[in-house]
């Protein structure tokens, strides 16, 4: 019985800790006219990397007037 409890702990453990990957869009809008010129879809990804992902899109498109948001 102790066995089986050790062996159920340590999945709960394991589960919690885990990070979640899902899909994430990456919105680009035209800071004059607010309208979204692009948009880059992030699949099974973690919200760190899917960030990381969407500043560097950002930064390539910055000099042409556009932010990017993470959605």
């Amino acid at each position: 019985m102790k066995k089986l409890l050790s062996i159920a702990a340590v999945t709960v453990a394991l589960i919690s800790l885990s990070s979640c990957k899902k899909d994430y869009t990456c919105e680009c809008t035209s800071t004059t006219t607010g309208t979204v010129l692009s948009t880059l879809q992030i699949p099974d990804s973690k919200k760190k990397d899917a960030e990381s992902s969407c500043d560097a899109w950002e930064e390539q498109y910055a000099i042409l007037g556009l932010t990017c948001e993470l959605k």
